[in-house]
């Protein structure tokens, strides 16, 4: 597949270090914005303006089966999608950061005047993720299969765990629930019964959601759904986060330090309280009880402040505080130093293209631990002949977790017998998932 990406920003960077192995990849801007990190990629770099003809030819846009415009400026991107859209038939994806855009964009919907197809906006991304892992309390990461009837949930192993030091087979989990995957020291594994739980492992249990709701209240800590949260930022992000807390009924406080988008914010936001000051002040942090707030979030623009806002809260007893990283290398950092969740809405991004836009030839569901592991999607031939899953002898790590049969949904055993036109909903590794699609096409 050729892609042609506008803009050396760090998005287009992610997408040029994702995609270049197994894609024809070019990059248009200028020449000083050409990175280090983009000159050790096999890709190619044509100088100028994505909105110009003449440098787009020069991209082969013709040839294009998508083009992303992922510069820092919203207008620029608009228009080489719309140029773009006149000259080739490649899918024409377009990032914006302003929430007038979507408006527009998204009133021309679905009508004669639609010419771009897809709009993302990484900040909206990156709040409804938040939002998600907030409703379920100790998750750090959280989705939804099968129209809700099934979900995928991640949690740490904390020193209070009664998981810790057991091993899998000897621990009685719920039924319909399946642990895939386990991220220890930064790798991702499928473990087996006979793998032991270890302190910092982040678990991936995926199952039925009564079934996840029945693990939560038996295994994690704050039992009780949340009930009040602190948001420190009063930016698009927290504007967004605020107004999906109160549709939610959680009693919700936001920290912003500008006094006139403080007056935006109350006016915007009938249920918050809106606290004009710094989220770095210590004693503003004590004088309003932010630490005891079931949950904290920090979701400034900056890094280094989202940070000093986190440890100070952790600090004062906050029982869980999720982060807003910019640069993406980030996110391992804040969580070595205490963060329980750090989110990056450019990853949010990255994923959203990953799971639908870039045709690998299997349909990605979901991707947890920044990309290594997939939950990807196949049915099975009209002609498959049915037999037990334990008699797969599937050759790749790989976990059916959940079968889709007409209305009903399965989490299976080994001994599950699968038939002709399942639908599989399958937890794998990023290398291995195409691996997996085409073993069980020719089943």
């Amino acid at each position: 597949m050729k892609i042609v990406v506008f803009g050396a920003s760090e998005i287009g960077c992610l997408i040029a270090t994702e995609f270049f192995e197994d894609h024809d990849i070019t990059i248009i801007d200028k020449e000083e914005n050409k990175t280090v990190a983009l000159n050790k990629l096999d890709i190619s770099f044509v100088e100028g303006n994505g909105s110009n003809i003449n440098v787009l030819k020069a991209a082969n846009i013709e040839d294009a089966d998508v083009f992303v415009a992922c510069t820092n400026f919203d207008e620029a991107n608009i228009v080489s999608c719309l140029t773009v859209s006149r000259m080739s038939c490649a899918k024409t994806v377009c990032f914006v950061s302003k929430p007038e855009y979507i408006e527009s964009m998204t009133l021309l919907k679905n009508t004669k005047y639609e010419m771009i197809d897809y709009i993302i906006w990484p900040e909206e991304l990156l709040t409804q993720e938040i939002f998600r892992i907030i409703t379920v309390p100790e998750a750090v990461d959280v989705e939804n299969f099968a129209s809700g009837k099934a979900r995928l949930l991640e949690y740490r192993i904390k020193e209070n765990s009664e998981l810790l030091g057991v091993k899998i087979k000897d621990y009685k989990f719920p039924d319909e629930t399946l642990i895939v995957g386990i991220t220890r020291d930064m790798q991702l594994s499928i473990p087996d019964g006979d793998t032991v739980f270890e302190l910092n492992d982040k678990v991936i249990f995926m199952g039925s959601s009564t079934s996840l709701d029945i693990l939560a209240n038996k295994l994690f800590e704050n039992k009780a759904k949340v009930k009040t949260a602190a948001i420190i930022g009063g930016g698009n992000v927290g504007l967004m986060l605020a107004e999906y807390l109160e549709k939610a009924g959680i009693k919700t406080k936001i920290i912003e330090k500008d006094f006139k988008r403080c007056e935006d914010l109350t006016e915007a936001l009938k249920k918050t309280l809106v606290l004009y000051g710094d989220g770095t002040n210590l004693e503003l942090l004590q004088a309003e009880d932010i630490a005891d707030s079931d949950v904290v979030i920090s979701v400034t623009n900056n890094d280094e402040k989202n940070l000093l806002c986190s440890l100070l809260v952790k600090q004062l007893g906050a029982k869980r505080v999720i982060t807003r990283v910019s640069k993406s290398a980030n996110i391992s950092l804040f969580e070595k130093v205490g963060i329980d969740v750090a989110l990056s809405p450019k990853e949010a991004s990255i994923n959203e293209i990953k799971n639908d836009l870039i045709e690998t030839g299997v349909e990605i569901l979901a991707t947890v631990e920044s990309g290594k592991g997939r939950i990807i999607e196949t049915t099975l031939p009209v002609d498959f002949r049915s037999k037990k899953i334990m008699d797969l002898k599937i050759p790749f790590k790989a976990i059916i977790a959940i079968i889709q049969r007409g209305a009903q949904v399965i989490i299976p055993k080994g001994t599950t017998e699968l038939e002709p036109c399942d639908s599989l909903m399958i937890f794998t590794s990023a290398e291995d998932c195409v691996k997996v699609k085409e073993f069980f096409t020719k089943q």
